[in-house]
């Protein structure tokens, strides 16, 4: 995944990560991070009717599923170096469009339909490093640079100030499982510098592609087992240029395997960035938008407390995002005044305000 050896770090690097709070800091920004791309793969994959367009809702359900699991190998780095990992918190759902955490300000993010838009967001926020490009612990302009930050501190507190002083947190604290619907992907508990590295090696992979150089992330493709799974960068390509990548496929050959169909008519149009306040108290669809944020926060609360000492939550979230699943279906067959599907708005919830 990078490029660096063992105990080396790289001082020239824009990573700021040279004490175990640093460290902890950065990996409750990888929560965050992680965290901050729901809402849009979520809108999208909700816009899709599943029956006309089970190809793309598949491949944006297993690139949300994967994300999931990320969101929780960034908890269980922080947790096994004795941080606490937050995630039932406003400053995690700000209005959109909005920036992602910590990164470079050309990383928007925006709940959309399904579409071209919807694409070319997702590719900007997937885009893979290049080989050689430097880490980046802040304003990164890549997820992979971020990680490498995170990987290249790390290494320099292991070397620095040994294994046993880094990785102090509660083996109990940690999650693990799977594989999960839709993807190869595991959930593995961290403890010591190897399976560190493995978390990480799992995050990036899974969305730029093995080496920043292939299609493929090294998980196998469950659909078709004879192949090894695409990297969410490419998956999102095989949907904006209609086409699969097979194997002998590279970056720079784009995709030549099955068409994949799209039925645009099988999209509802949801408006973009919705919020509460686009509609009066006490209308339905309103109220509808409101339920959804109750339940959304919710979740959060749910995996806070997975993540803090009681990992059986995490059980309990999946019949959440299943009650998710249900409320934004029945959103989006709302209208609006113009004409338009609603959407779920994603607002946070204070804890005292909920039912």
């Amino acid at each position: 995944m990078v490029q660096t050896q063992p105990h080396e770090f790289d001082t020239a690097s824009t990573t700021t990560i040279a004490t175990l709070d640093d460290l902890r800091k950065h990996l409750q920004w990888a929560i965050e991070l992680e965290h901050a791309t729901l809402p849009p793969y979520l809108t999208a994959l909700y816009s899709l009717d599943p029956e006309r367009n089970p190809e793309a809702a598949q491949l944006i359900g297993g690139v949300f599923v994967e994300e999931m699991i990320h969101l929780a190998l960034a908890a269980n780095l922080l947790n096994a170096v004795g941080g606490q990992p937050r995630l039932d918190a406003p400053h995690l759902l700000p209005p959109h469009p909005r920036a992602m955490p910590h990164a470079d300000p050309s990383i928007e993010l925006s709940l959309l339909p399904f579409g071209q838009e919807a694409l070319r967001m997702f590719l900007r926020i997937e885009q893979p490093a290049h080989p050689g490009d430097p880490a980046e612990g802040d304003h990164y302009e890549t997820i992979g640079q971020f990680y490498d930050a995170i990987e290249q501190g790390l290494r320099h507190l292991c070397a620095d100030l040994g294994e046993d002083q880094v990785f102090t947190g509660d083996p109990a604290r940690q999650v693990a499982g799977g594989p999960f619907a839709h993807t190869a992907g595991h959930l593995s508990p961290v403890t010591d510098l190897a399976s560190a590295l493995a978390a990480l090696e799992e995050i990036v992979e899974q969305g730029e592609g093995a080496a920043r150089a292939e299609v493929w992330d090294g998980d196998t493709d469950l659909s078709h087992p004879e192949t090894k799974a695409v990297s969410h960068y490419y998956r999102f390509q095989e949907l904006a240029l209609g086409r699969r990548y097979q194997p002998g496929d590279t970056p720079e050959s784009g995709p030549t395997g099955e068409a994949v169909t799209v039925d645009h008519d099988g999209v509802r149009p949801v408006r973009p960035n919705p919020r509460l306040a686009d509609h009066p108290e006490g209308s339905a669809i309103r109220t509808a938008q409101a339920v959804f944020n109750q339940t959304y926060c919710k979740l959060l609360q749910q995996l806070e407390q997975a993540f803090n000492g009681n990992p059986a939550m995490l059980g309990m979230s999946v019949g959440t995002m299943y009650a998710l699943k249900g409320q934004a279906q029945d959103l989006m067959a709302m209208q609006d005044d113009d004409g338009l599907a609603a959407g779920p708005t994603f607002e946070y919830v204070a804890v005292e305000d909920r039912l």
